[in-house]
């Protein structure tokens, strides 16, 4: 189905959301239309763009539709159980929530489980669901809605759960920034200076990068925990590794999409101050791994952000040069680190996944973790 048709049937004017690979149609249709505006906003984690769209709708009575991909269902719980359900406010919204891991289709590790569960998970939250596929009519569609609607005017939430190539779209948008270090190539580099060092990497290119450079230098995984799923978090992973293995440099390499996700977890790291800690953030100022749409990370100062949450040792590179000075330094010293990396849109078009199991991923560096002081 045209996603245009899609959305004109819906009928919202306005769109929040935290982008998906399996909304990329909708994703570039919303985009090439509204832009980033007023009325279309990326928001940090799929709870924020649900808050967002309440906001919107008391303001103006209008019903406000939220994309994202199941994985962050788990965000919206909160928002939805006390601020949206008829039994608190009664906001109405429309979710379009793309369905990884549905059953029976293969996918990867992280999302094979949440994708079984998704359609209780909704169901359990109040949320009324159709789902939509690729066989999906306009005249099937509009029935659907019509009881949509209904609901909608009861002041309940409706969700679409979208699956594989349910959507198209002849729209692209094509996003870049103005930065020319190659984040797998400053991956490399970290490689490089962390030499024994532990790794916790974030989901997407960048453990799949890491994964790739470790193959290619013929060395072992087990120094790397390749956090596959749980965007936003693998910054709190490192921590709590940091703390527990004080002698230990723990390396923790992020997005700025994940950053920003939750960025509450660089307050408690500050406020912890591990001095074996640096953290290292891969700021393209985009959404890479699920389609390149922007995050709001132009328009912000990650550094400044890491000096009030209390890191010590904080800096901002955008050249190979500089980034090795920097990597070197946090390196030897023993203070709480926080390195920005402007880096470039892009990867390798033939970038490959890990053929390691995300639990033997765990038990090898478990193994590791257990013979260090």
């Amino acid at each position: 189905m045209n996603v245009k048709d899609f959305l004109k049937e819906i009928g919202s004017d306005f769109y929040t959301g935290v982008p998906d690979s399996q909304l990329r149609s909708l994703c570039n249709y919303v985009a090439d239309t509204y832009g980033i505006s007023r009325q279309h906003m990326i928001a940090a984690n799929e709870g924020n763009c649900t808050a967002l769209a309440a906001g919107y709708y008391l303001a103006t009575g209008k019903i406000p539709l939220v994309y994202m991909q199941n994985s962050g269902i788990g965000n919206i719980i909160n928002p939805v159980a006390s601020l949206l359900n008829e039994n608190v406010y009664g906001i109405p919204c429309v979710f379009v929530i793309g369905w990884r891991g549905e059953p029976e289709v293969p996918d990867e590790p992280q999302h094979i489980f949440q994708g079984q569960i998704s359609e209780k998970l909704l169901k359990d939250i109040g949320i009324h669901t159709i789902i939509l596929n690729k066989d999906t009519t306009i005249g099937q569609l509009k029935s659907e809605m019509e009881k949509g609607k209904e609901l909608l005017k009861k002041e309940k939430a409706i969700a679409f759960l979208v699956r594989k190539k349910a959507l198209d779209s002849d729209k692209y948008v094509e996003i870049s920034c103005a930065y020319s270090i190659v984040r797998e190539k400053a991956i490399k580099q970290i490689v490089e200076v962390a030499k024994e060092d532990i790794i916790v990497s974030t989901t997407g290119k960048t453990s799949r990068e890491l994964f790739e450079i470790r193959e290619l230098n013929q060395q072992s995984h087990k120094y790397d925990f390749l956090t596959v799923g749980s965007m936003g978090h693998c910054s709190s992973i490192a921590l709590g590794i940091a703390l527990n293995k004080p002698n230990t440099k723990v390396w923790c390499i992020d997005g700025d999409g994940a950053v920003l996700m939750h960025m509450g977890a660089m307050a408690l790291i500050g406020s912890q101050g591990p001095g074996n800690m640096i953290h290292v953030v891969m700021n393209n100022e985009a959404h890479e791994s699920v389609g390149g749409m922007p995050t709001v990370a132009s328009k912000i100062d990650l550094t400044k952000i890491a000096k009030g949450c209390g890191y010590e040792n904080v800096s901002s590179v955008n050249d190979y040069e500089e980034l090795k000075i920097q990597l070197n330094l946090a390196k030897n010293l023993h203070q709480l680190s926080f390195i920005e990396v402007k880096c470039a849109i892009g990867s390798r078009p033939d970038l490959g996944r890990p053929t390691v199991s995300p639990v033997k991923n765990k038990e090898e560096f478990m193994k590791y973790l257990k013979v260090l002081v």
